[in-house]
């Protein structure tokens, strides 16, 4: 069945690319000089198995892919930001609770503040003091945070976009990054979600409008990049 998905996904993107081209979408952001590494929801409901929450390929491909960007980041300096989501009123009867409208359309009351256990940030890419770890309320790491506030503070220009879920709040904190100033960088490997074909259509369209979608190696090459050239404007 994958296969055969993604034998159809292949021909509408082909179809999809040409009449983008042709209208001038699937233009490139590039690389900025500062980067930042923003983590959406990887945290364990969501990376390990038995939650509403719990997405596909982690293991094998996510949680690898986050760690060879973490390892570059911190060994050049890079701002780092672990994105996950809880909720302080998990009552869905409850009018005050701070889980919004939402838990009208899915199951968000499964990630309450008092079980820490669920959305604590999987232990395989732990935080590491001076590193932020933001919760948010709403699909976007953007929407009601200080992200952009802290972002523009450490005088980042381009963000580095991994997590879950790639068709929900992945793809709002892109689209938020975006319209807040940042240059925006989807990690193609370091995205995911939970239902067949969900990855690959919300990247390619993504990366039409949005982000550019970039591999997890050329984003830790930009990552040392940078660095280098940082580390040797400090030591003039």
């Amino acid at each position: 069945m994958q296969t055969d998905l993604n034998s159809v996904l292949n021909q509408a993107f082909e179809a999809a690319a040409e009449l983008y081209r042709e209208r001038g979408f699937q233009r490139r952001i590039g690389f900025g000089a500062r980067p930042a590494l923003i983590n959406v929801d990887l945290a364990n409901a969501w990376t390990r198995p038995g939650n509403p929450f719990t997405c596909e390929e982690i293991d094998d491909r996510i949680i690898p892919g986050v760690q060879q960007l973490l390892t570059a980041c911190r060994r050049n300096g890079h701002p780092i930001i672990h994105v996950t989501t809880c909720y302080q009123v998990a009552d869905r009867a409850n009018p005050n609770t701070d889980m919004g409208l939402w838990h009208h359309k899915i199951p968000i009351e499964a990630v309450p503040e008092d079980r820490p256990d669920l959305w604590a940030i999987d232990s395989r890419i732990e935080p590491m003091p001076g590193e932020q770890v933001l919760i948010k309320k709403r699909a976007s790491a953007f929407h009601g945070t200080y992200l952009a506030g802290y972002l523009r503070a450490a005088g980042v220009d381009t963000i580095l976009v991994t997590g879950v879920t790639a068709s929900a709040c992945v793809r709002e904190t892109l689209c938020d990054g975006l319209a807040d100033g940042f240059r925006t960088i989807a990690v193609k490997e370091c995205i995911g979600d939970r239902v067949a074909g969900a990855v690959a259509w919300n990247l390619f369209d993504i990366d039409a409008k949005f982000a550019d979608v970039e591999s997890v190696s050329r984003c830790v090459a930009y990552l040392d990049e940078v660095g280098t050239v940082r580390k040797a404007s400090a030591a003039q």
